[in-house]
């Protein structure tokens, strides 16, 4: 998926500046899916295709915030 496809959630609009290598919150706005980038996390080894990443809780609440949830 191009990045172009992506709407960034966090990282802007009174957050921290953040650039490519800071978690982040993405809309897919092909089919509203959510994409998360943060630190990988090796707490279990996920399915093939899989990742788990580890984001801080202000960053979910922003991204929260950001949908009008």
């Amino acid at each position: 998926m191009a990045r172009s496809g992506l709407h960034r959630l966090t990282g802007r609009n009174g957050g921290p500046n953040c650039d490519d290598d800071c978690p982040n919150v993405y809309m897919d706005t092909a089919d509203g899916g959510i994409v998360v980038q943060g630190n990988q996390c090796s707490s279990f080894q996920p399915p093939a295709g899989e990742a788990l990443v580890k984001i801080p809780e202000h960053v979910l609440r922003e991204a929260v915030r950001a949908l009008g949830w």
